[in-house]
This record gives structure tokens, C-alpha cells and sequence, in this order.
């Protein structure tokens, strides 16, 4: 069987599985959409097999097309390896380093990880997502992303997975809350009250609401902001309450007047690991960060306190 497909083609292919969409996957491989779909049109005819389904709500992979798709991000991934050992012979070739991480992670440990890896770097970008740890370990393993990090008891038999930090979920109220003096409550026990919750896209957002789901009870969210500090700033003036790592709640109760109180639910702590498909298929940059990442976790400081037993918290000693 003669088949004959290029680099553009397996960009394509991968591009239109990731949207679920032909227009889309052209736009993302900057080609017309009569060229794209003769592309795949080609690819298909050369090898016998229907890659895609073909629909008014958009495209789906056939499982050759799964196949396809799959062997495509390896052989690409590798090319990117070939780049990053490239690098130190050849002036002008940028690396791509993708990077899925839950929220607390991508708000409260990366920045500075990143801050000092990308200076060191200054040929590299970094493509950063937040994503729910199901989905990062998901994408991990169909080579969809290079480095993830996730939290909580999540499947990571199939992939390469080392540890980083600790995260732990809080309920924050404000000073005269009905709940500001507990030292510890069930999720449960918070539905009955008003919510500032992150956006929906956040995974903070998802991960609290498939545990209401799971009571079957709504969490009744009143505002929706954008990141921690407004959180807490909601939180403070009486608009709600939330829940938020404790590393970030810790910092705003330096200058807010908020309480912060243990979580009893087991799913409230949760370690985070580092997670990649294979170490050595890496390139050489990318495994740059991923040694940076272990080193940041193993030096780390967590910032996790306790609670007395008025809510507030007592900072741990350095």
C-alpha cells in the first residue's frame, strides 16, 4: 500500500482532532479549508481508510483516524526533541514546551518556576492551560501536552510521575460569618450559603462542582471573578464565601480580614505530582523544566498552617 503524507499533514490532522472541527484545523495549520479537506481527502484515498466523520455539528475520529492521530503526535514530538538537541549548535531555532496544570498550580507555583525558567530561555515559549488532573493526565498520554501537573488520587500507571507540592482546599468567610468560628466543616455543610467562585473555565471551578454533583446538591454561586485575590476581596466585604488553596488564601488573610477554615472532606488534600509521557522522548529544554519543576517541589515551601480553633489561621514556622 502506497501512502504518502508530509508534516503538514500530520500537523493537520492532529490540529482538526484537537478542535473537532475541519475550519478550525485548517486555521490552526494556516491553510485554506479546499486545502485541508484535500489533504485528509488524499491521505484517505492513499491509505484505504476513512479518517474521519463527517457531520453538520463538526468532525470525530474514525479509529484509524485515533491511530493516525496518535502516531502523529509521537512523530511530531520527536521532531521537537530533534529541534531542542539542535539548539545548542544552531542560533535562531525557538523551542515549544506545553504545560497543563491544575489552578492552584498555574496560580501559585508556577509563575515563579517559569519566571526563572524562560530567563534562562529566552528562545522558548511555553504553552500553559489549565486543566482538570483527569484531563492533563488524559492529554499526557495522547501526547497532546509535554508536562503536566495534576492533584489528588488520579491514574499515572502509564506515564512517568514524581511529586511536587502539597494542595490543599479551604473555606474562606468573612469575620462574622455563621462558619467564621469552626475549625472544621464538611463541604456539605457550605452549600446552604452563597458562593464567590472562580470562572466556569477554571478547574477549581469543575473539580467543586463535581463534588455537589455528587451530593446532588448545587453549590449557589453569586459572583464569578478571575482569580484568587478577588476571591477574597468578594470574600472579605460580605459577598460570599469560597473555597481556595490554602497557600493563597494564607496570603491574602495578611491584609484582608478573612477567616479561613478547614475542609473535613479527604478530597481536600491532595498531593500534586509532575507527570510526562516518557522522560528521555523529552527535548533537552523541555526536561530542563520538567528538573526545574522537581527541584522547586523538593525545596518548596507549602505555606500550609493550621487552623485554631476560631478559624483563623496559625502561620507554620519557616
Amino acid at each position: 500500500m502506497a501512502m504518502h503524507f508530509d508534516l503538514v499533514d500530520l500537523r493537520l490532522m492532529v490540529h482538526v482532532a484537537d478542535a473537532n472541527s475541519m475550519t478550525r484545523g485548517a486555521e490552526l495549520s494556516f491553510i485554506s479549508l479546499p486545502a485541508a479537506s484535500t489533504r485528509i481527502k488524499n491521505l484517505e484515498e492513499s491509505m484505504g481508510v476513512k479518517l474521519l466523520y463527517r457531520t453538520s455539528q463538526g468532525v470525530t475520529l474514525t479509529l484509524p483516524g485515533q491511530a493516525f492521530v496518535q502516531h502523529a503526535r509521537t512523530v511530531l514530538g520527536q521532531i521537537e526533541h530533534l529541534r531542542g538537541d539542535m539548539q545548542e549548535y544552531a542560533r535562531g531555532i525557538k523551542g515549544h514546551v506545553r504545560v497543563f496544570a491544575n489552578t492552584t498550580a498555574l496560580g501559585e507555583f508556577l509563575p515563579p518556576v517559569l519566571r526563572a525558567y524562560l530567563r534562562k530561555h529566552p528562545d522558548v515559549d511555553i504553552d500553559l492551560r489549565e486543566r482538570l488532573s483527569n484531563d492533563i493526565i488524559r492529554a499526557v498520554g495522547e501526547g497532546q501536552t509535554d508536562i503536566g501537573i495534576v492533584a489528588g488520587q488520579v491514574r499515572t500507571e502509564s506515564l512517568v510521575a514524581m511529586p511536587y507540592r502539597s494542595d490543599r482546599l479551604v473555606l474562606v468567610v468573612y469575620a462574622d460569618h455563621a462558619l467564621a468560628r469552626r475549625k472544621s466543616v464538611a463541604f456539605g455543610d457550605t452549600l446552604d450559603y452563597d458562593y464567590i467562585g472562580l470562572h466556569e473555565s477554571s478547574a477549581i471551578h469543575a473539580f467543586l462542582r463535581q463534588h455537589s454533583d455528587l451530593l446532588h446538591r448545587p453549590i449557589k454561586q453569586r459572583i464569578q471573578v478571575g482569580n484568587f485575590e478577588a476571591a477574597c476581596r468578594m470574600i472579605e466585604a460580605g459577598v460570599g464565601i469560597g473555597i481556595l488553596p490554602e497557600s493563597a488564601a494564607r496570603r491574602h488573610a495578611r491584609s484582608m480580614d478573612i477567616r479561613i477554615i478547614s475542609i473535613s472532606d479527604e478530597w481536600s488534600n491532595r498531593e500534586m505530582q509532575i507527570v510526562v509521557r516518557n522522560l528521555e522522548s523529552l527535548p533537552s529544554f523541555a526536561r530542563e523544566l520538567v528538573e526545574l519543576l522537581v527541584e522547586d517541589g523538593a525545596s518548596g515551601d507549602d505555606g500550609l498552617g493550621e487552623a485554631d480553633g476560631d478559624g483563623e489561621q496559625v502561620p507554620t514556622s519557616n
